[in-house]
């Protein structure tokens, strides 16, 4: 489709109002939607990556997520920006950053899974926490006797990472950094929504001094390991797709 450069700069700035309005990504699918003509996927993107380039040297940035298309303020101005809202951010133990790092690498596990890993017993709290923060979400059950839970990871953990994929995740040892990197984020802490996630949920979690934990290299060789065969219910139990 030839475009001529009055239409291309009117969707540019479509596409700019949309996603500077929208406190959530937008997916490609979705931005079709607000045009009259039928344009195509690759010519969205295109003019999203025009527009992407266009901010460049600016304070907020154009990034491609999971779950979509957003702006964010970019991470060098977060410490100026904290100071505007002072805030204490919540606080991982190792119990919870474990935890989370098996659940990311080797999923979907069992709560039986996780202890299996970590040697330890796993708290309710720990997977709570990860719940509240909307990280982890239970997308099937182990066809075995009780048939125990299953968890995975969800788009928000990809979108609070700024990863499109988990074939984009970190080597485990940089994992837990970057967790603690999306504490305070502008953009959640303006709309609260993480606050409003996590309101009530005591977030350092602490476990009883007497037990012992994985270490980083124990969670490398088991999440190296081949998954469990399992049968789980519905679609999402399968690994999530970005939507660009």
């Amino acid at each position: 489709m030839d475009l001529q450069p009055s239409e291309l700069a009117q969707i540019k700035r479509t596409l700019e109002a949309a996603l500077l309005s929208s406190p959530e990504p937008i997916p490609v699918a979705d931005l079709r939607k607000m045009f009259n003509a039928d344009y195509g996927a690759g010519i969205i993107r295109r003019i999203l990556e025009e527009l992407k380039s266009d901010w460049a040297e600016r304070g907020a940035e154009l990034v491609n997520v999971a779950s979509g298309w957003r702006f964010q303020v970019r991470p060098e101005f977060q410490n100026q920006l904290d100071r505007l809202n002072p805030q204490k951010p919540p606080r991982y133990s190792r119990a919870v950053l474990e935890t989370l790092a098996i659940i990311a690498y080797k999923q979907p596990v069992t709560r039986g899974d996780i202890e299996d890993i970590r040697g330890v017993s796993v708290s309710s709290n720990i997977l709570r926490v990860l719940e509240a923060r909307s990280w982890i979400d239970i997308v099937g059950h182990r066809e075995t006797p009780g048939r125990p839970a299953l968890f995975s990871t969800t788009r928000d953990f990809l979108d609070d990472l700024n990863l499109r994929s988990l074939d984009e995740l970190p080597p485990l040892e940089e994992l837990g950094t970057l967790v603690e990197g999306t504490d305070g984020r502008p953009e959640e802490a303006a709309d609260g929504k993480v606050q409003e996630r996590t309101e009530g949920v005591q977030t350092d979690v602490t476990e009883d001094v007497a037990e012992t934990t994985a270490t980083e290299s124990e969670i490398a060789v088991a999440t190296d390991e081949a998954a469990v065969p399992v049968e789980t219910k519905g679609d999402d139990a399968k690994p999530i797709e970005a939507q660009v």
